[in-house]
């Protein structure tokens, strides 16, 4: 006879916002009164899920890093990452370059439909340098 098995809940994520630093980079929750640092943004979210298992302490269930989840400026993020070129991610994902660099300029605000078209733009991008292997001339 066969077990049903339960599904599980889906694991609670926690938002926070990230921004840059000198030294690295800061977050902070958008539901919560906590901050924090770190130098990457792996340990900033590592220090993320401490820092909120801190303050909702609770014994029961810790906080973990996958359930952090980051968001971040989109100024912001071309400014960093300016070797991302938006004209040419515009491009790749067929939006008009124009209207890309006002979002990014901040003169406008994408619809949350665009900003998904613009994030897996990204991630598609991301996804075919981490495939890439170099090697010198000969």
């Amino acid at each position: 006879m066969k077990t049903a098995k339960r599904k599980q809940a889906p694991e609670k994520t926690y938002p926070f916002i990230v921004e840059w630093t000198k030294t690295g980079f800061s977050a902070y929750s958008k539901d919560h009164a906590v901050a924090t640092t770190g130098e990457t943004l792996n340990e900033l979210r590592r220090n993320a899920a401490e820092a909120l298992g801190l303050l909702l302490d609770t014994p029961r269930k810790k906080v973990t890093a996958k359930q952090i989840h980051f968001f971040m400026d989109m100024r912001y993020f071309f400014k960093q990452y300016r070797v991302l070129n938006a004209r040419q991610l515009a491009h790749r994902i067929d939006m008009n370059h124009t209207l890309l660099s006002q979002y990014v300029s901040g003169a406008k605000m994408p619809s949350e439909e665009q900003t998904e078209r613009i994030l897996l733009g990204i991630r598609k991008v991301a996804k075919e340098l981490a495939s890439v292997s170099l090697s010198p001339h000969n």
